[in-house]
């Protein structure tokens, strides 16, 4: 039987092999098998054979049971998961929502957008998951989080993060679906884009440790893993595409 292997990215940060392919793979993972569980998941199909895995523990422990039930999960590491994988073993994503629906996103190169926000929130999602506003791109934000300089000596090898739709600080009624990400920090939000035009930083930290407020509704371009040297992109399709193809998952996601 065939073996899928999977990284998780979020809620928590592992490398599963499965006997499941992805869409049944999220719905068991969001919701168990007997529905007693309930929770979004975010996750990248990967090419096995990489270094850092022990592949033959898969292969001799994702079999099927005695009663010929198939595998659903097994462990291969939850510790520094993502460091392991590299780039280029990184298939399509999966998000899952909380009632099992899965959306594919495909792997993409990032490409520059011609109309930038005039700051950018990004989620961090995996290994770490502050919540930051930044005057930096996807691309230059990607350089930075995973580079080490004379100013700046904490870094991370690899990371997931997710850049977010923003508050439009010039007309608050007519920001767009951002649910209620901001509405205990607002004040702190625009505190910290002020400080980003004024020139103090490129970066501020906006919550330290949020992840728990994250939706699918609220993403604006779509989802970012980056080693430092190269950044792949999994967009997520407009809305016309999400609710004419995906519609289920789109209503599931409370997109609309």
């Amino acid at each position: 039987m065939k073996i899928y292997y999977y990284l998780s990215l979020f809620p928590t940060e592992a490398i599963i092999a499965s006997h499941l392919d992805p869409d049944h793979f999220g719905a068991y993972m969001a919701t168990g098998e007997r529905r007693g569980s309930s929770e979004k998941m975010i996750f990248v199909e990967i090419e096995p054979g990489f270094d850092g895995v022990d592949w033959e523990y898969a292969e001799s422990h994702c079999v099927e049971h005695a009663d010929g039930r198939i595998k659903n999960s097994v462990y291969l590491s939850v510790y520094r998961a993502l460091e392991t994988v590299p780039l280029s073993e990184c298939k399509s994503m999966y998000l899952t929502t909380r009632d099992g629906r899965t959306l594919e996103l495909e792997k993409g190169s990032y490409i520059p957008e011609n109309l930038k926000p005039s700051y950018y929130v990004y989620q961090e999602l995996c290994p770490v998951n502050p919540l930051v506003v930044s005057t930096f791109t996807p691309e230059q934000f990607s350089e930075y989080i995973t580079s080490e300089t004379e100013s700046k000596k904490i870094y991370i090898p690899k990371l997931a993060f997710v850049d977010l739709k923003v508050v439009d600080f010039e007309d608050l009624s007519n920001s767009g679906n951002i649910g209620a990400l901001y509405d205990h920090n607002l004040r702190h939000l625009r505190y910290c884009v002020e400080s980003l035009r004024n020139g103090d930083k490129s970066t501020k930290t906006l919550n330290r440790s949020h992840v728990e407020s994250f939706s699918f509704n609220i993403i604006r371009s779509g989802i970012y893993i980056t080693d430092g040297k190269s950044v792949i992109h999994y967009q997520l399709p407009d809305i016309q595409t999400l609710t004419e193809k995906h519609y289920d998952w789109t209503r599931s996601a409370l997109i609309v």
